[in-house]
């Protein structure tokens, strides 16, 4: 069994589990209908009263809601905690179109610190451990929630934020880091780096990253470059932030859901069903815990499927989920042929001499669409062999070119992948 950061809670028996999860939605059911009329008007509106609730079963009952609601209800319409008690605020990192405002009160913050500590310890952290934290400390949630998990595990805190890649290797190196936490794209980063330095690895040996899709191609290009051993941590603006959901333990064989703060349902993306354990679906989450703002069957837009809820060989009795697939608006459609970027990732880290650093360009001329790709190689790579092979993996031909190591722009931050070219 491996450590736990909470072993009677992250290891309780099904049965003590269900409990838990009962009372604690009931209780958040008469929480939201109470403070907030947001929540209060949306219940009545299907006919549902939180005394309804006697079994988890009846979670079907309370209304949806998405993005979208959020959006609409900017800056605290879904707010059930009185202002003068908010204590942090962090919004989400899209660029276009009204944000979404995630607020929080003393107890949601240590809430968020508990779930991240346990994602720490859960990835073989001990008290004391160097750790880098690569995330901006800003409105977007990643470097704060690394931070104040952080301080919860009893780590030492490299703060460091984003940018800066040279410098990032240098404090690596100097203080010797062992954990290192960033977005998916950005750990690739700092292995190019590295390797453009020259010199011995730094002592890293834990890699946290989230933030982004986590092919098991990119993993193992992490894992071999940088000789470290990396996670998927998972959780998104509207949950609290990077943790709040869960990550992979060491056995690697799905995302643990810290199912005692959260309910998650996986339904068909078009009956709104659920699916049956093993099949791909829409993630749907019900915080159970949080205060400022808790959200009720909550639509992610992710994909992803139930692995198993059979006690893990980590000793570990949450639900594990498949790493997300992509979300729901990331899926594109060219020549009939629907896929994620995340595959398109996959099936090019398959290729020998293909480097990470990729774009997807969408090209709509005239209401035509076509795609073309463009990937960094080591120069041993043709585009006809980058063609053929996701040809056979994606079943369509598209163009595209193949650059030098570097010829492609890079990010410091989160990576952009995909990119749109219209007549217009």
């Amino acid at each position: 069994m491996d450590q736990m950061f909470q072993p009677d809670l992250e290891a309780m028996s099904r049965d003590q589990l269900s409990s838990l999860q009962l009372e604690r939605l009931q209780k958040m059911a008469a929480y939201v209908y109470q403070n907030n009329s947001l929540y209060r008007e949306r219940f009545q509106a299907a006919n549902v009263e939180p005394s309804d609730i006697r079994d988890l079963s009846d979670l079907s009952r309370l209304p949806t809601m998405s993005k979208e609601d959020l959006r609409l209800s900017y800056p605290t319409g879904f707010v059930c905690e009185d202002t003068k008690n908010i204590r942090e605020m962090h919004m989400s990192s899209g660029s276009t179109g009204t944000p979404i405002a995630m607020l929080y009160n003393q107890n949601d913050l240590d809430q968020w610190a508990e779930c991240m500590a346990r994602c720490y310890v859960m990835a073989g952290s001990r008290p004391g451990d160097p750790i880098q934290i690569t995330p901006s400390f800003g409105l977007f949630n990643g470097g704060f929630g690394m931070y104040h998990g952080a301080r919860k595990a009893g780590l030492f805190i490299i703060p460091t934020g984003a940018g800066n890649t040279a410098r990032q290797v240098k404090l690596a190196r100097d203080f010797r880091t062992r954990i290192i936490t960033g977005v998916v794209s950005y750990g690739i980063r700092i292995l190019e780096q590295m390797l453009e330095d020259g010199g011995d690895l730094p002592d890293m040996t834990i890699g946290v990253f989230g933030a982004e899709t986590f092919s098991a191609s990119m993993r193992e290009t992490l894992k071999n470059g940088l000789k470290i051993e990396p996670f998927d941590v998972y959780g998104m603006t509207e949950t609290g932030g990077v943790g709040t959901l869960g990550q992979d333990c060491r056995d690697h064989s799905g995302l643990h859901v810290w199912e005692d703060h959260y309910l998650i349902e996986v339904l068909d993306r078009e009956t709104k069903e659920p699916v049956p354990d093993g099949q791909p679906g829409e993630l749907y989450v019900t915080s159970l815990t949080r205060q400022a703002l808790p959200v009720i069957r909550f639509r992610t837009g992710d994909i992803t499927k139930v692995l198993s809820r059979e006690t893990c060989a980590c000793g570990r009795t949450h639900v594990r989920l498949a790493s997300i697939a992509g979300r729901v608006d990331d899926m594109l459609i060219i020549k009939g042929i629907n896929f994620f970027p995340s595959q398109v990732e996959q099936a090019l880290m398959e290729i020998p001499g293909v480097l990470p650093n990729y774009q997807i360009i969408i090209e709509d001329h005239q209401g035509v669409k076509d795609v073309r790709i463009n990937v960094d190689t080591d120069g041993s790579v043709t585009g006809f062999t980058v063609e053929k092979h996701l040809k056979e993996r994606l079943g369509f031909s598209p163009k595209g070119d193949v650059f030098p190591a570097g010829g492609l722009p890079r990010q410091e931050g989160k990576a952009k992948r995909v990119f749109y070219e219209t007549d217009q």
